[in-house]
């Protein structure tokens, strides 16, 4: 079990990383944003009396500034924990003042998450309460909607999916309007996008879609709290990400992973507004201080709450 008493100091760490991020807000610069916001985070980290390793980084993928894989964090006195973090998820967002932009990491005992490569991963994802295993990434896209559909009682049209707009969803987008889904088009943010479907003031049903590997397994961590279903695989597409895989001890590449497969026991999930959004209010600079809001997880406490902080600078 992860410490209680730690669940302030990530949650500080989340705002610390925010703020630096929301200096940058409609500047038009994503990697000084997202150079702040890894700068605030690592020396957050590094007071924390934990022996920590980030086990997932910053994004290679966004050539960004990068808390990397295997950084130790923290005095070197205290748990071993295994740490997931994204410093800025939604680098255009904060660049160009749009919503939805937010800091995340999750936190679980040593060798208990997923050290994802940062490749893109297919990912299918529903809320709580339904049966064990209900959709799956091989069914066809019409019947995880039937399924689904079939499970909440409701007909198909009366669902609502969560979709990245990207060009390679095109066949999703199709077979979801043949079936007159609903859909909720996300320019970016794939961790907000996964984590709406356990969100109860989220009109989303199910998350499907290719996206962030990191982020794939951050999500995850926030579905295993609150008793969503995700199941994930790896898209790797040439030799360069095959070796990351491997290099990280991934060797089956077509393997579907459950949330249990990515995060295992005891977890801490926390993201932090930077922009206003669909999850959180953004970073409220007040001038001797700042408002932050988070969204805050700790499974072994059965906690979930949302909090509102102000913050000395």
């Amino acid at each position: 079990m992860i410490d209680p008493k730690l669940l302030n100091n990530f949650i500080k760490v989340c705002e610390r990383a925010a703020f630096g991020a929301s200096k940058f807000k409609g500047k038009n610069d994503k990697i000084a944003a997202d150079q702040a916001a890894v700068d605030e985070m690592r020396s957050e980290l590094n007071k924390l009396s934990i022996q920590g390793k980030v086990v997932i980084g910053e994004g290679e993928m966004d050539e960004a500034p990068m808390l990397y894989i295997g950084e130790k964090v923290g005095t070197g006195i205290g748990q071993n924990l295994d740490i997931a973090v994204d410093p800025l998820e939604g680098t255009n967002f904060v660049a160009s003042n749009l919503p939805n932009a937010i800091s995340v990491m999750a936190v679980a005992e040593k060798n208990c998450l997923l050290s994802a490569p940062d490749t893109y991963m297919e990912k299918i994802a529903i809320g709580s309460g339904y049966p064990e295993s209900l959709v799956d990434l091989d069914f066809p896209i019409e019947k995880n909607i039937k399924l689904l559909a079939k499970a909440k009682n409701v007909s198909p049209d009366k669902l609502t999916a969560c979709v990245l707009k990207r060009d390679r969803h095109k066949n999703i987008i199709s077979a979801l309007s043949s079936l007159n889904v609903k859909i909720k088009f996300i320019n970016d943010g794939d961790v907000t996008g996964v984590v709406s479907v356990v969100d109860p003031t989220s009109s989303i049903d199910i998350y499907l879609g290719t996206g962030g590997g990191p982020e794939g397994v951050l999500a995850g961590a926030a579905l295993h709290c609150l008793g969503g279903q995700m199941q994930t695989r790896l898209v790797l597409k040439n030799e360069d990400e095959f070796k990351r895989a491997k290099v990280l001890g991934i060797s089956d590449f077509k393997k579907k992973y459950s949330i249990t497969d990515m995060i295992k026991g005891d977890v801490i999930f926390c993201a932090t507004g930077i922009t206003d959004g669909d999850l959180l209010e953004g970073i409220n600079d007040k001038g001797v201080y700042f408002e932050a809001n988070s969204f805050v997880l700790h499974k072994s406490q059965n906690i979930s709450k949302k909090v509102k902080n102000k913050v000395k600078k």
